[in-house]
């Protein structure tokens, strides 16, 4: 064979081989992206059942090979009885929970107490785990085609209440003695239900936007507390006040969702968000829905992301060793000794007071959030905070309570992210204040408070963005360009005006400013004026027309004359109006008061 040959032949082999070697890749490739969706979404080699459940992706039950299902989603399978028949378990938050059924058309397992089952007749154990709303995160990938079927508003929770003094029982409160005589063998070993027998009540209760009450709305009394927590699924039926009503609602159990997790393997086009399709048996892509008024959200909470502990439960101490064996007489050793011995020990108590000021603030925080799980505003972590903000690049401003930066909700929806600064005095007073009267209420003219985060020592509030700034820079020419109508003023002056009647009368609780200023106004894209920062607000009861102050409060120029002098007469909601009448007369002559 000639050279030519041989080199044509040799080219042949070698083009070959590169076609055998590029095929079976590009294949293998293909086939591996198809294996891995089909085993992302189709495992039907990992299929299984406990009981009458059907445990599919991304569920598996414990002892299945790790390609099956998700191990976040693991479900034990535990005999009943005498081991003829077996149920679905499901561990959240510490807690045991049968599984009633799954869903996996619209991504919903719903779920029951393991201390839940009929006695007798009209008798039923009550619940061993305490879990409510609260413990959930909430996100606007549940807004969407079916938004009207899924309003957070018909969310219901039963709570069980113990008294040392008897209530008188209601529509809204049944007592739990009927429910649980003479079945004291079933009284849990929870030490808070000791006393269930005695004066045990009851409660069921609507938690959500379109509800502006909870546990705390109604005068319970200092004999009265809340033992236990337990959520229910929506229901389109009367409040139920028997036992045999109550125990049907707890024994159907709850809903969580794992639409979240489903949507995270699925990319959107631009504009786009993952939606429950139209007939709510699937997923698809669809365009961002326009909201009027309160955003609504699913009822069925997102699944295994609950908002753990924010606090170690036990307190560092320091310990140290005592000096022994000093001799008198050995001065040198004995000051070697204390400067060995004294300086760490001087460090480590500074430490120890540092963080138990600290912890005691977030202590505070954290109680005043558990004592008020029927507040309407979402909790964040930090890390969706630092997401949203975009690692807190855009900032708006900054005061003496912290900085103020844009940021952007999943659904597009624009907000103001506060980040509170470390208070040294006020021990979270104003965070606490903030969520406890903004955080209840809605209107026009008051700021929206959309969540907020309390994390270690990371403490944030999110509220709607206003694109148009603060009232103060329209009114002070020297601090803007943009000059407002006399009529645009007006409008704005009567819409502050609303805010403020809307805070002293519209609510079930007096909420008083005492911070109104030009600085605190903001206006939306349209100039609508919000009420907003109510870090010095204060709540007091309807019918208190003079309240009591230990301090004053506000900022000068716009202080009331009688929170400096006591002798003028008491403190009341009056004190916003004076506030309200300084800004008036700044927003006529457009110049400062000479006293501010």
């Amino acid at each position: 064979m000639s050279g030519g040959s041989l080199l044509f032949a040799a080219y042949t082999v070698l083009l070959l081989l590169l076609l055998l070697l590029h095929v079976p890749s590009s294949c293998s490739q293909t086939a591996s992206n198809n294996c891995t969706a089909n085993k992302a979404h189709d495992n039907s080699d990992c299929a299984r059942s406990c009981g009458n459940i059907n445990v599919n992706y991304p569920f598996r039950l414990k002892g299945d090979s790790k390609h099956c299902g998700n191990k976040r989603f693991e479900l034990s399978c535990e005999a009943k009885g005498n081991g003829t028949t077996h149920h679905a378990v499901l561990s959240l938050l510490s807690g045991k929970y049968y599984v009633q059924a799954i869903n996996y058309n619209n991504f919903t397992i719903r779920l029951v107490d393991a201390g839940v089952h009929k006695i007798k007749d009209n008798y039923f154990s009550h619940p061993l785990y305490s879990l409510a709303p609260f413990n959930f995160s909430y996100d606007s990938v549940y807004t969407g085609p079916l938004r009207e079927y899924y309003h957070i508003e018909s969310l219901m929770s039963i709570i069980f209440l113990s008294c040392e003094i008897p209530m008188n029982p209601s529509h809204l409160i049944v007592e739990t003695a009927p429910c649980i005589s003479g079945v004291n063998n079933y009284s849990s070993s929870n030490s808070s239900f000791s006393n269930l027998t005695t004066y045990s009540y009851f409660i069921k209760f609507p938690v959500g936007s379109g509800y502006a009450i909870g546990p705390r709305s109604y005068n319970f009394g200092d004999s009265c507390k809340i033992t236990l927590m337990v959520m229910v699924s929506p229901s389109t039926e009367e409040l139920m006040t028997s036992c045999k009503g109550i125990y049907n609602e707890i024994a159907h159990g709850f809903e969580l969702s794992w639409l979240n997790y489903a949507c995270s393997s699925v990319t959107c086009g631009s504009g786009e968000f993952c939606w429950l399709n139209s007939t709510g048996n699937g997923i698809q892509c669809l365009p961002e829905v326009e909201e009027e008024g309160e955003a609504c959200l699913h009822p069925a909470y997102r699944l295994f992301n609950p908002d753990g502990p924010l606090l170690p439960t036990d307190m560092p101490r320091f310990y140290f060793a005592k000096l022994l064996g000093c001799a008198v007489g050995f001065l040198v050793l004995y000051v070697a000794a204390k400067f060995t011995f004294g300086f760490p020990f001087v460090t480590a108590l500074l430490i120890y007071k540092w963080r138990r000021r600290h912890l005691s603030m977030y202590e505070n925080i954290e109680d005043f959030l558990q004592s008020n799980n029927n507040l309407m505003p979402i909790r964040y972590s930090y890390s969706d905070i630092k997401k949203m903000a975009r690692g807190f690049k855009d900032k708006l401003g900054e005061g003496g309570y912290g900085s103020v930066y844009k940021a952007k909700l999943r659904r597009g929806h624009l907000v103001a992210i506060k980040m509170l600064g470390k208070s040294k005095t006020n021990n979270g007073q104003d965070f606490i204040n903030e969520v406890a009267t903004i955080g209840r209420i809605r209107h026009v003219n008051v700021v929206r408070l959309i969540g907020f985060c309390v994390e270690g020592s990371k403490r944030a509030l999110v509220y709607d963005f206003m694109s148009n700034g603060s009232l103060e820079k329209y009114i002070f020419s020297q601090q803007g360009d943009v000059s407002l109508s006399c009529h645009k003023i007006f409008e704005i002056a009567l819409g502050v005006a609303r805010g403020i009647d809307y805070l002293h009368q519209g609510c079930d609780m007096q909420i008083l400013h005492f911070d109104i200023k030009p600085h605190n106004i903001l206006l939306d894209e349209n100039f609508t004026p919000k009420v907003s920062d109510f870090g010095l607000a204060k709540l007091y009861p309807l019918d208190n027309s003079i309240v009591s102050l230990t301090a004053a409060r506000g900022t000068m120029g716009y202080i009331a004359p009688e929170l400096f002098y006591k002798n003028i007469g008491g403190v009341s909601y009056k004190a916003d109006v004076y506030s309200f009448g300084m800004l008036l007369m700044e927003m006529a002559g457009r110049r400062k008061n000479l006293n501010a």
